[in-house]
């Protein structure tokens, strides 16, 4: 029979509440991200979020603090010494630094880091309901922000240099974005773990440019596909024992090799008919 437990013990709703914030704001963040094809940057601030929570432990912190900390210190770094050609570097120059730190701090320390090794992998079934408001009340004010600089961030993603050369502060627009995408990390790392995060952000959204290409309907399916990821994810983990960071990593490159296999037919088709 079916276990309705799922849905009504207290540990389940908070994931379900928890998940399904992270999962809207996750397609938010992923679809600039894909669209400016700048995907290392969903790797590389979780990472840094995790070499944070260690530097946290280390001075005998909450690792929360060391996350954001690192976090925003990681996007405003890759911000000031990105150019146009070498975004690549810089988000690389960040990701070895800021993991280097918290490899050496990690060693250093006396005392098993529990909290901070679990930003690793994330806590989806532990959430507290205090930890559901910061959640959600965090994911809503990175929503409110992207909302701010909407315009100039998707104008830069699609166009940078019509976009300079119209006016727009391209360079600070995506600082911006980047301070936005490390309070997202905070947020997402401790719910889904600094590895598996990428995954979240990036799947959906990878996926759903392959379905159009209208940016309205690529945004549309990213949060539907992100949802609907995070959902079947937790049902799975729940009946399965089976981790549930296992099934969105999986269940994301379903949806990813879904979307791909069905615009490589597409094209086929047209190509025949034609």
């Amino acid at each position: 029979m079916f276990d309705t437990g799922v849905f009504t013990q207290s540990f389940m709703i908070h994931a379900w509440e928890s998940g399904t914030a992270i999962a809207i704001l996750s397609a938010f963040v992923g679809f600039f991200i894909v669209l400016k094809s700048d995907s290392f940057v969903a790797h590389a601030l979780p990472q840094a979020g995790f070499s944070g929570g260690a530097a946290a432990v280390f001075f005998g912190l909450n690792p929360y603090i060391g996350l954001l900390i690192f976090s925003l210190g990681g996007a405003v770094l890759i911000g000031k010494i990105e150019d146009e050609r070498k975004n690549d570097i810089a988000t690389t120059l960040t990701l070895i630094s800021t993991l280097g730190i918290g490899m050496l701090l990690i060693s250093l320390t006396n005392q098993y880091a529990e909290k901070a090794y679990a930003l690793l992998f994330g806590q989806i079934v532990g959430v507290s309901a205090n930890q559901v408001l910061v959640t959600v009340s965090t994911s809503a004010v990175c929503l409110l922000f992207l909302l701010m600089i909407w315009r100039p961030l998707l104008f830069g993603a699609v166009s940078k240099e019509v976009a300079e050369s119209k006016g727009i502060p391209v360079r600070l627009v995506n600082i911006l974005f980047l301070i936005i995408v490390a309070l997202a990390t905070t947020v997402i790392v401790p719910v889904v773990g600094a590895l598996l995060a990428f995954s979240l952000i990036i799947m959906p959204s990878a996926g759903s440019i392959y379905l159009s290409s209208n940016p309205k309907y690529v945004l549309l399916l990213s949060i539907i596909s992100s949802i609907l990821v995070f959902w079947l994810s937790i049902l799975l983990g729940y009946f399965s024992g089976w981790p549930i960071g296992f099934f969105v990593s999986a269940v994301g490159m379903l949806w990813y090799l879904f979307a791909r296999s069905y615009q490589l037919l597409k094209n086929k088709w047209k190509h025949i008919i034609s």
